[in-house]
Parts: C-alpha cells; sequence; structure tokens
C-alpha cells in the first residue's frame, strides 16, 4: 500500500494477489484512489480513508469508516507526506527553543545576510523558526588555521587559553570556557516552565566537539523536554548557519510528524505495531516509521516521485539520463537521473537553510494554477498563482487567467472529458466561456498596448487573436521551465540533448513535447500512473541508513587507508541498522563517500567510491573537471566528511524495462481513427499553423504497440497527453512513449514550441527571449562561481556577469552585486574605443581603473568580444571583487588611501588572452610588479587566487559566448540583435512610465535630494522630469573631490541612479541599458562623484555608492535612508622569508550588514544588506578555521531603527578576536551622520567601531583574562593588532518612516 499526503489531493496506489487471467497476467492488480487531502465532513483521514477504500476492493467487503481499520490483510505501507513541508510554509510547527553559544543570539535572523530579491524596496525574510532562544557560556575554537602558508603546528595551541582536545573531525580543539551547567539548568527550566517542549541544540564547532552539546541534552532529559534535538547528532558538517537552522526545522517538524504518525495509527485496530510503515525522506529512501524526522521530510514528496520515474524510465544498458518533470498546479519540480541519485547537503527550503542529503530538485513558479499577466511589455506567466480557490477562471469561481485556462481555450484541456466538479452544486464541467471573455479583454488590452508601441517603430501591427495570446503565454511558460532544467545539465556540464525527459503531475502532459522541443531532448516518457506517480514510486524505493562523521584530513596515498578504515566502520553500523531491520546482507546495497574538495576552496563534491577506493583522488579531479572545468595540480585536496548510504530492498529494483519492451514489441500504427475501441473523437486543437484535428483517445483503450501520431490527445482519468505535430506515441505495457520524428531543424514549426521569429517586435518573442538573455547571464554566473577559488568570489559572491549588445549597451545582468550593474557598460564601452580595430576572435581584456568604466580597484572586469564573419556582434563580461590586488594594506581597501596608487595594480586595459593565448606575463607585470614600484606598496598578495579567479572569469565569459551562439544558431543574428534592441526599449518605456506617474503625483514640481558624508562632503540632486517621461539628474552643488578615497567615478552614480528606478518599477522588468535611456545624468567635473583620474577612489564604490541610493529614493519620497554604508572590513598578513623560505601573505576582506530603510507600507528589515550590495558573509566556523581570529560575537544590535510608523530595521555587532598580529583596516560611513528618516520617521542610529586593546594583568601568566582598553576608531582608520586584541563594529540602523504617534525612542545615545 502506497500512499502520497499532499497538499491538495492524497494519491493512494494498491497493489493485491488475484488469480491469474489476461487482464493480470502476473497475479497482481493494482488500484489507484485519488481524494482530497481534506474533507472533514467525509473522513479525518486522506491516507487512511484510501486505504479503507482499497481494502474494500480488495477484500469484496465493506470496512466501515467509523471503525478502526482491520489491519489483518495489509502486510505494508509505505508513505509521502508534505505534512512536514506544509508546516514549513504555514509557520505551524510545534513551538520550540533554541540553545546556541553566547553572542549568537540572532545568528539565525542575520543568516547570511544576503537578501532574497535585490530589487525589492520592502525586503521580506522568512520569519525564523524557534520562539525562544537560551544562551550558553561557552567556547570552544580550533587550533590553527587553514590560510597559514606555513606547515601548521596542530599539537599546540595558537595563542589561545585553555585545554586542548582532539576532536572527532581529526582537527585539534581549545576548550576556551566550560558552561556553567547550574545555569544551563536553571534557564532550560525556565524555558520548560514556559511551555515549550521542543528543544533544539547548536554550540559552535559542536560538529566535531560533542561533548557541551550533549550534556545540555541530558539535562534537557532530565527537566523533560519531550523532543531533543542535537546539531552534532543531526548533521555532524562544519557551518553552523544552516546546521542551526537543520537542527531547529527538526525540533519545530519532528513532533508535527509524530503527533500526525499516532493520529494515523489510531484508526486502525492494533495500531501499526504488526505493520512494516516506511516514510520517504528527502534524499530518495524510505525510513521506519520510528526513525523518521521532521528534517527528512521535507522534500518527502517530491522525492518519491523522482524514484518513480528514476526506476521507470532509466535503463542500465542504454545508459540515457532522465530529466524528471513533475508540473503540478503552482510549480514545476525539475531533477535529474542517470543511475544515481543526484544528492545535494545544502538547500533552501522557505527561507530556511538546512544540512541534509536531499534529491537535487530545482522548483520554478510555473504551474497549471500559475497566472498570466501583461505587464511592462511583456508576457509574464507567475510567480502568482490562483491556487484551489478561486483557482482559474474556468473553475467557476471567478479566478483570474491561469496556464490552465491557455490550454483549455486551444482544446489542449477537453471540457467534455473533464471531471464535472465546479459550481455551486458541484456538478458543472470547466467554463471555457469565462476563460474565452477573459482572454478576449487581455487580448484586446495587449493589441492596444502593441499598436501604439509598433507605431513609434514605424512598424505596422497586426492584431492577435485570442488563440495566439493563450499560444504566447504557454510558450513563455514553456520557457521559464526550461531555465531550470538547463541550470541541472549545462550549467553542470551536461548536454541536455543527450538525455529523455520523464513527465509527470497533473499539469505535465500538455507541455511535454514543447518543453522537450525548446531542449533539444527527442524522447518523453509519460508512465500510465503518470498522475500518482510519486506514489507509484513509494512501492519502487528502498529502505535507507545513512552515517556520516567530520573529517579534516589531506587525501594523499598515505592517508587513503585510514580514511577507508573509517568508512568501513561506518559501513558495518549501517548494516547492523538494516539487519535489525529484517534485512539480511544479500539484501543490502552500501555507496560509500568521501567529501572532498580542493585546499582553499569550499566547493566539496561527494564523490562516490569505486575500484575499492583505490582511485578516490582520480575520481574527485574528473568529477572537478566534468563540473567546474579544471583542476588544481598544485593544490591538496581535502576530506571534510565520510559519509555511507546503505539500502536494503526485499525485491531486486529493475530499471527501465521500457527500453527492452519499445525494442521487442510489434508496434502498429493506427490509421483509421474511428474504428480503434480507443478512439473518441476528433477535435480542433490551435498549435503554431493553426487549428488542426486531433484525435481523442482513452489510454485505457489503447495496447501496448499501439502508435498514435500527432496531433493528438491521450485521456487518462487524472491527466491529459499532448501529442503535438511531429511526434509519435507509442503505448507500452506501463507508458506512454513519445517520440520526435522531425528534423532538429524543423523540431517546433508546427507544434506548441518556438515560433518563426522575425525582426519586428512580438510581445511573445518579446518575453521569450528575455528569458534567454538572464538565462545566459545567470549561467555565465553559476560558471564563474563554481571555477573561482577565492572566499569572495565563490563564497560571498561578490560578482557580476553580464551580456551586451555590438556597441556595449547592456541586454541582461544576472541580479547579482548592484553596484556593478550601470557601471559595466561604461566599462565595455571604453575598452571598444580603447582597442578600436584592434580586437580579434580569442581576445579577452582585463580592466579596473576608474576612468576605464571601472568602480574600485579590487572590482577586475574581464571583457570577451563575440565574434561572427570577423566582426563583434555583442560582448559578455564578468567583474569580480579580487581579495587583494595589492597598495599599502593586506586586503586592498586601505581606509587611509589618498591617492589611486595605494589601493593597489590598475590598468586601463589590457589583453590578458590573444587570440586565445593566455598572456600571465603581461598579467603578473600589472599585478606584481607595477604596484611594488610605489612608495609603501606592494603587488597583490595571493597572486595564485587573484590569477585563479581571471581564469574562472575567463571561463565565465566562454560558457556565455558559446550561449549567445547556440541562440543565434537558433534565431538568427538579425533577430537576436533586433530583439536586444526591443528589450532595451522595454526597459525605457517602464521608465517613462515611472518618471511620468512620479511628475503627476508630485504637482509637476522638482524632485530634490541632499546629504552628507561623514567628512561633511555634501551630495546634491536635482530631479526634473518632462511630460514625455524624461528627466535630467543634476548632481549641481556636490562637494569638490576629496583628498580621501571616498571619490566615485561616474559610473558608480550610474549604477545607483539604474538600480533605484529598477527598483521603483513595481513589476518584473529586465534591467537593462534601456533604464537610463530616458535619464540625462550631468554630475560637475572635479566634484567627488567626478574625480580625477588619480584620485583615490576605494570608499566611493562601497561607501559613496550607497550615499547615492539613499539621497535618490529620499527625492522620490521611496524609501527612508539604509544604513548608508557597507562596513568594509579587512585583515591580513603580508609575505615572508622565513629559514630562507618565501611564504605568500594573504588577505581577508567582508562587508557587514546593518539596518534596512522602513517605507510606505514595510518596516525596515533588521541585519541585511541593502542597495547597492548583496554579497554573503563567511559562516563563523569556516572563518574560524581559516583565519587566526574567534569571532565572540555576531548578533543584532537592538532599537537602532528609527521609529516611525513604519520602523527601520536594526544594525549588527561584529566582534572579532585576533589570534596573531595582523594589519586591521575598517573602511566605513555613517559614523557621524546618522540615517535619515522620511515623511517624519525617526533617524537610525550611527554605527560605532571599537578597537578593545588587550592589556595583560601586572604578575599573571600570558593566559590570564587581563583587562581591555576601548578606544574609538572613527569610521576609517587603519591599525595593527596584538593578539586578544578584538575589534568591535556595530553597523547603523535604518531610517524610519512616517511619524511616530507616542515615540520615547530617542538616537541621541546611540
Amino acid at each position: 500500500m502506497r500512499n502520497l499526503l499532499g497538499g491538495t489531493f492524497t494519491d493512494c496506489v494498491g497493489t493485491f494477489p488475484v488469480e491469474p487471467c489476461a487482464e493480470y497476467p502476473d497475479g497482481e492488480r493494482t488500484v489507484v484512489v485519488k481524494l482530497l487531502s481534506e474533507d472533514p465532513a467525509h473522513y479525518p483521514d486522506a491516507p487512511r480513508e484510501g486505504i479503507r477504500r482499497i481494502l474494500e476492493t480488495a477484500t469484496g467487503k465493506p470496512h466501515p469508516r467509523n471503525l478502526p481499520l482491520d489491519t489483518s490483510n495489509l502486510k505494508f505501507i509505505r508513505m509521502g507526506t508534505t505534512v512536514a513541508t506544509n508546516a514549513l510554509l504555514e509557520r505551524k510547527g510545534e513551538p520550540c527553543a533554541l540553545v546556541i553559544t553566547k553572542g549568537f543570539h540572532d545568528l539565525l535572523r542575520i543568516g547570511n545576510q544576503a537578501r532574497p530579491r535585490i530589487f525589492d524596496l520592502s525586503i521580506a525574510k522568512p520569519d525564523v523558526l524557534y520562539k525562544e532562544v537560551v544562551q550558553i557560556d561557552e567556547r570552544v575554537t580550533l587550533i590553527g588555521y587553514t590560510m597559514d602558508p606555513r606547515p601548521a603546528a596542530l599539537d599546540k595551541p595558537l595563542q589561545a587559553s585553555g585545554d586542548a582536545v582532539l576532536g572527532k573531525s581529526g582537527e585539534y580543539i581549545n576548550v576556551l570556557s566550560t558552561p556553567d551547567w547550574d545555569a544551563v539548568r536553571r534557564d532550560l527550566q525556565r524555558v520548560y516552565d514556559g511551555g515549550i517542549r521542543s528543544v533544539a541544540v547548536c554550540l559552535m564547532h559542536s560538529y566535531t566537539f560533542t561533548a557541551h552539546e550533549e550534556r545540555v541534552g541530558s539535562i534537557a532529559r532530565d527537566i523533560g523536554f519531550t523532543h531533543i534535538t542535537l546539531s552534532s547528532a543531526l548533521v555532524p558538517m562544519i557551518k553552523i548557519v544552516p546546521r542551526a537552522h537543520s537542527a531547529t526545522a527538526d525540533a519545530y517538524l519532528t513532533p508535527v510528524i509524530r503527533r500526525y504518525v499516532d493520529g494515523f495509527a489510531a484508526g486502525f485496530d492494533n495500531g501499526i505495531s504488526n505493520i512494516r510503515v516506511d516514510f520517504m525522506q528527502s534524499d530518495g529512501g524510505l525510513a521506519p516509521v520510528d526513525h523518521f524526522s521532521g528534517l527528512r521530510a521535507i522534500l518527502s514528496g517530491p522525492a518519491a516521485g523522482v524514484v518513480g520515474y528514476a526506476v521507470t524510465s532509466y535503463n542500465m544498458a542504454a545508459r540515457v539520463p532522465v530529466i524528471g518533470f513533475d508540473m503540478g498546479g503552482t510549480s514545476t519540480d525539475v531533477s535529474r537521473f542517470d543511475g544515481r541519485l543526484e544528492h545535494v547537503f545544502e538547500t533552501t527550503t522557505a527561507g530556511i537553510t538546512v544540512q541534509a542529503p536531499q534529491l537535487d530538485i530545482n522548483t520554478v513558479a510555473a504551474g497549471g494554477g500559475s497566472r498570466l499577466f501583461f505587464r511592462n511589455g511583456l508576457m509574464a506567466v507567475g510567480p502568482e498563482s490562483a491556487g484551489a480557490h478561486p483557482g482559474p477562471a474556468c473553475y467557476r469561481k471567478g479566478g483570474p487567467l491561469a496556464v490552465t485556462d491557455a490550454n483549455l481555450l486551444l482544446g489542449r484541456l477537453r471540457a467534455e472529458h473533464f471531471p464535472a466538479i465546479f459550481g455551486d452544486a458541484e456538478d458543472e464541467p470547466l467554463d471555457i466561456e469565462a476563460t474565452r471573455k477573459l482572454f478576449t479583454e487581455l487580448a484586446s488590452y495587449i493589441n492596444s498596448k502593441m499598436q501604439s508601441e509598433r507605431a513609434s517603430l514605424g512598424q505596422a501591427h497586426e492584431e492577435k487573436s485570442i488563440e495566439q495570446v493563450a499560444l504566447g503565454f504557454l510558450q513563455v511558460a514553456n520557457e521559464a521551465m526550461c531555465r531550470p532544467i538547463r541550470a541541472l545539465t549545462e550549467a553542470k556540464g551536461h548536454d541536455v540533448q543527450k538525455h529523455a525527459l520523464a513527465c509527470f503531475g497533473g499539469a505535465g502532459g500538455q507541455h511535454a513535447c514543447a518543453v522537450a522541443a525548446n531542449l533539444g531532448i527527442r524522447r518523453v516518457f509519460v508512465h500510465r500512473l503518470a498522475s500518482v506517480l510519486s506514489a507509484h514510486g513509494l512501492g519502487l524505493a528502498e529502505v535507507v541508513h545513512e552515517e556520516q562523521e567530520p573529517a579534516a584530513d589531506i587525501c594523499s596515498e598515505n592517508t587513503l587507508q585510514s580514511l577507508l578504515s573509517r568508512l568501513d566502520k561506518l559501513t558495518a553500523s549501517c548494516h547492523e541498522h538494516l539487519n535489525g531491520q529484517g534485512f539480511s546482507d544479500f539484501q543490502i546495497k552500501t555507496e560509500r563517500f568521501l567529501n572532498m574538495r580542493y585546499d582553499g576552496t569550499d566547493t566539496a563534491i561527494m564523490v562516490p567510491e569505486t575500484a575499492g577506493g583505490s582511485v578516490f583522488i582520480k575520481d574527485f579531479e574528473s568529477m572537478h573537471l566534468q563540473e567546474f572545468g579544471f583542476v588544481h595540480h598544485d593544490r591538496d585536496i581535502i576530506v571534510d566528511d565520510l559519509r555511507v548510504r546503505s539500502m536494503g530492498s526485499l525485491a531486486e529494483t529493475k530499471y527501465g524495462e521500457v527500453y527492452e519492451e519499445l525494442q521487442s514489441l510489434e508496434k502498429r500504427l493506427i490509421h483509421i481513427f474511428d474504428k480503434h475501441p480507443a478512439y473518441l473523437e476528433c477535435v480542433a486543437v490551435y498549435f503554431q499553423n493553426g487549428y488542426c484535428d486531433a484525435a481523442v483517445f482513452r489510454l485505457d483503450g489503447l495496447s501496448p504497440g499501439d502508435i498514435v501520431c500527432g496531433p493528438a490527445i491521450v485521456l487518462d482519468r487524472n491527466s491529459t497527453v499532448l501529442v503535438e505535430p511531429g511526434w509519435n506515441a507509442t503505448v507500452t505495457a506501463n507508458q506512454l512513449v513519445l517520440e520526435h520524428t522531425r528534423d532538429a531543424s524543423d523540431a517546433t514549426s508546427a507544434g506548441s514550441g518556438r515560433q518563426h521569429a522575425t525582426k519586428e517586435l512580438d510581445p511573445i518573442q518579446l518575453s521569450v527571449f528575455a528569458h534567454r538573455f538572464m538565462s545566459i547571464a545567470e549561467q555565465m554566473g553559476r560558471t564563474l562561481e563554481k571555477t573561482s577559488v577565492s572566499t569572495n568570489i565563490k563564497e560571498r559572491l561578490d560578482f557580476s556577469c553580464a551580456l551586451f549588445d555590438q556597441s556595449g549597451n547592456l541586454v541582461a545582468n544576472a541580479p547579482h552585486i548592484p553596484v556593478h550593474l550601470g557601471s559595466m557598460s561604461h566599462a565595455v564601452k571604453f575598452q571598444l574605443k580603447r582597442f578600436a580595430n584592434d580586437l580579434s576572435e580569442g581576445d579577452v581584456i582585463m580592466a579596473n581603473h576608474p576612468q576605464a568604466g571601472g568602480s574600485h580597484l579590487p572590482d577586475i572586469t574581464v571583457i570577451t568580444p563575440v565574434f561572427k564573419d570577423n566582426s563583434i556582434i555583442f560582448f559578455v563580461a564578468s567583474r569580480g571583487h579580487h581579495a587583494d590586488i595589492g597598495g599599502i594594506l593586506p586586503g586592498s581597501m586601505p581606509p587611509t588611501s589618498r591617492e589611486l596608487f595605494q589601493e593597489g595594480a590598475s590598468t586601463m586595459g589590457i589583453k590578458i588572452v590573444k587570440r586565445g593565448n593566455f598572456q600571465e606575463d603581461a598579467i603578473r607585470r600589472v599585478l606584481l610588479e607595477e604596484p611594488a614600484k610605489h612608495p609603501g606598496c606592494s603587488g597583490t598578495r595571493n597572486y595564485r587566487d587573484v590569477l585563479s579567479d581571471l581564469k574562472a572569469q575567463i571561463a565565465a565569459n566562454h560558457r556565455g559566448i558559446g550561449l549567445v551562439h547556440q541562440l543565434c544558431a537558433e534565431y538568427g543574428l538579425g533577430v537576436v540583435q533586433a530583439y536586444m534592441s526591443h528589450i532595451q526599449r522595454t526597459a525605457e518605456l517602464a521608465v517613462r512610465s515611472l518618471l511620468k506617474e512620479t511628475r503627476k503625483r508630485n504637482g509637476f514640481k522638482q524632485l530634490l535630494g541632499h546629504d552628507f558624508m561623514d567628512d561633511g562632503s555634501r551630495i546634491s540632486l536635482s530631479i526634473d522630469i518632462d511630460e514625455d517621461g524624461s528627466a535630467v539628474f543634476d548632481f549641481a552643488g556636490t562637494s569638490p573631490e576629496v583628498y580621501g578615497n571616498t571619490n566615485a567615478p561616474p559610473s558608480v552614480t550610474y549604477s545607483a541612479i539604474i538600480y533605484c528606478l529598477r527598483c521603483m518599477v513595481q513589476n518584473e522588468l529586465p534591467l537593462n541599458q534601456g533604464c537610463l535611456a530616458p535619464v540625462n545624468v550631468v554630475i560637475p567635473k572635479g566634484s567627488f562623484l567626478f574625480p580625477s583620474a588619480t584620485a583615490a577612489v576605494v570608499g566611493g564604490n562601497v561607501l559613496t555608492s550607497q550615499r547615492l541610493c539613499d539621497v535618490i529614493l529620499s527625492a522620490f519620497s521611496a524609501a527612508a535612508a539604509s544604513q548608508g554604508c557597507m562596513n568594509n572590513l579587512t585583515f591580513g598578513i603580508p609575505a615572508i622569508e622565513e629559514d630562507g623560505k618565501h611564504y605568500e601573505g594573504w588577505g581577508y576582506y567582508e562587508t557587514i550588514a546593518g539596518g534596512h530603510g522602513a517605507g510606505p507600507t514595510w518596516d525596515g528589515q533588521s541585519g541585511v544588506h541593502t542597495h547597492m550590495t548583496n554579497t554573503r558573509i563567511t559562516d563563523p566556523e569556516i572563518f574560524e578555521r581559516r583565519y587566526p581570529v574567534i569571532l565572540r560575537q555576531f548578533s543584532l544590535r537592538h532599537n537602532t531603527g528609527g521609529k516611525g510608523t513604519h520602523s527601520g530595521g536594526d544594525g549588527c555587532i561584529r566582534e572579532i578576536e585576533f589570534l596573531k598580529a595582523m594589519s586591521v583596516s575598517l573602511l566605513t560611513e555613517r559614523r557621524v551622520f546618522s540615517p535619515p528618516g522620511l515623511e517624519g520617521g525617526e533617524n537610525g542610529a550611527c554605527g560605532i567601531n571599537l578597537w578593545k586593546r588587550y592589556q595583560p594583568n601586572e604578575d599573571s601568566n600570558e593566559d590570564s583574562d587581563g583587562d581591555f582598553h576601548m578606544l574609538s576608531l572613527g569610521g576609517k582608520n587603519s591599525i595593527f593588532v596584538q593578539p586578544k586584541d578584538r575589534i568591535v563594529i556595530m553597523t547603523p540602523g535604518g531610517g524610519g518612516y512616517g511619524q511616530h504617534a507616542a515615540s520615547e525612542h530617542t538616537t541621541g545615545d546611540h
């Protein structure tokens, strides 16, 4: 018995023995029951009701609802459930407490400090799961640090007090302080007395040092807590943020699961004690009911579907990888199977980042209920959904147009064959007239808008019919669903065309052919149980037990045997677990893994064991090359974790029997539709070339071997499969196999795929190209993230990738770092002019000078022209922040720089690749030799990492070039270039519309804004908007260039303007050069927004850019000021000579979150990055593993947001203790002038920077506590710290919006 409890429907599949006959030759009958997940008027529990109905069918006897179910005929029950997922999404879990190390009270609220959507002025972050936090005064830290270029002495403490202990990962631990256990007991008792019964415990470095967590757990058990989750037992992996999220999620969800299971069991005559009951976990394996936990249940439902298609559609002999395409009502899940389930170990669901093995399932908000919009000249599908109530327009509840309506209007869904469950009496069919009426209104609106737009371009407009509009929306939806598939395949180095597509879910069959055609896939599998494939997959799944433990070993021939011995112990433990569940050793399969990465990087690969483990290193290098495109021959390979996954199965799993069946089938082409017993009727269905006659068949009337030619519709009880023109459907015993019968060149000529595009503006093609252009920039970004090595680019994601037209105008910029948005176009145009006729195919340019479109020197731009027939047709470019490019201080962010040369290496532009040949000598000269010629300056302190990241940028550009050529091959160069222009024009019109509305709302007055930097420099802005929606942004009155580093090149001002304009356009809009087309920017030359070529600018990019956003948004009255700063911290050690050896230095750079400004309808968020940056912050445990530091505190700075009708967000407190002598630099703002409120809202608090200088007590040993001498550092300073010194950074709050009625709040004491 298999049950899948979903959010809307519960699917039940039951199998029971019958007498063998023609209908059931195997002596087994399968019954499918689909029912509402909630129907309290008829039954209390949907899965149990499904079992009841199946038992009645199997036994022929009544099983009354009001009596406990008879279990005598039940052998086993397997279930998947969305109970945990729904509890997480709706925040309806168990009230729980989080126990965490002192100083990290707000760590999960801050998270990685990035905001989810960079263009949302009203930042929305999901709530944390815990109700209360208990801080424990304990502290341990690691001994040694991985950035030390010298061999680490791991056998003794490093400048820290305490006792050294060997951790479970093999790392040595310093126990700095042990908790007061009586105080811990008192705190937990208080929580218990408050009514909380579930607790999660996550302490710093508990992945390797578990003693403190275990003692806390013991005390909690003594007090009486009914559920206790220890992070060290749940997920012993480094990174406290996802580990704490995971532990909290488990404490929040597991009690909900337990209550559900208890309620389910109560409806059986003997409970479920005498039945084997297994639940599907997120990793695709089953777990016994008593081992099933909330954390492992988050993807329970989707995981079962992956197992279902994997077993039924993948053949071990053919080895054709399969893409799973599960299209439901509100979203589509896509995944990939190539003979092994692909797992990820850190995922985000409902805003909660968890560490647990989960199947790699990507979700896109496009499903049958996704709503249809026409806004800003673009056709958009979702992300909003019509839901089940009111549902699409055709559901007779007054709902909006949705994807289902488009399929109904075009004849792909047949109302006469759809259940008549609509209307007040729930007995009416789908309402096609309601659908037709709304499409008529929408088509009229679109035609009106397009007629006006095309007239302005001097083009005639041909009216679009309602069918053309509906088909256009389906094409846009299909393109949206292709994007995550490309991310799973092309972005990971797999050829998408060499895959098959396995389609399931209620809505997938209507889109399968079109999605496959868009991707170049020629075979699609649709299982007969496609609408309940997740439930079917439960019957095919294996019982799984996993063991994992942390490591910190260098993988080499010398250490491999030790690692294999540890794997053997984990294997024995897994087998013992499964033996206890009734599986013999020969029924158990085991997979063993090492989680491996290169030293100095944080991207690990879970490498499976082959050849008895003797080739782990070779396999890692091969997998790294496959996914990232390179290997590091000069870096050690580190093992972070050992993992063993054992699977128990009572019967051998047979994969992909459909392949053998297809070869042996006697196939029959159905010619005479009206004489076939499965034939129902001939109907008109709309495709690219208009209406076509399509035969309609019942799937259960078709026999194995029957071939249905498209166009046709195949109906099942719960789903509809559309066989498009150019496709055939072959029927097998369990599958409908759709196969493309035309050449790739005309793959979509007649069906629902891409229409033939011309250069003339078409709203359908405009929307499709918007997806394709953005997909190119996104895939470039994924390539750069994967192939880079530095913390800045790989983990903090301080980079951007973009596509430009042949003139250097921005076409698409993936949503990476806003400060890069407007400035990269300046860089491309500068190089186009600089090199003029001296660019050839295979050339790559590197530049970073502010006069060459740069922002500040650490941001290096790599530009590659794209050629066709010896002419430049496009540009691709990537910009990344490099951790150290030389200058007077490590990190290349000197707070005291006065001249540009002090900030590091600079170049107006050099070719780092000439006609395909890498120019390392030129790079070495620019990065190492030239900067060192200036007094007090150095070249880059980590040349190896900078060089690797430059190669990663080149690789990202190369990826973009390939995708651009692919797009041109599909549509033609002229069409692609035309739509680059069209999409820029669309953005221009949207911004003009915004400016016109602003002009009208403001009473046609001039908009004014101003603010001051902490040194008193003034930014003045006046904005005059004309009636045509053009505007002049005039910065007259802005202060002169400063003898400091807050000067900002003009490109930064353009970035701030384009960002703010995009934020104020409410709906989705491709960000490109068109956003700036209506704007004339006037910046006084010689001001600190237009400085000279030698001016220092490092602060302009990270400080002045933020102040510009505050000024612009204030002028528009759009939002109060945010923290107005990025709070830049750098520290590091220069290269050294020791014992005759040269050791490279290193530098670390981070930006720190603060308060977000409130707005007319929102409160500001606390502890988040705002406006011109969105970089992540390094996890505290990774931070302490890599660098000789202890993070003493990272929390919110409460009550620092300005009060108002809507209050501003709070800043953060970050306190760092240093364990070695090194230079430290702070480059910050808003330490003098506080972030202003708006419309009567109060100001946010200023930031504060402190240096706590350690002073040992006299007559005491060096390990004594000593005292601290507190010093204020101001906003910008550079110091040299000694061991045990601390830096405390308190970041500003955000301004409030609107008058706060009863305010007692003051920012005077901040």
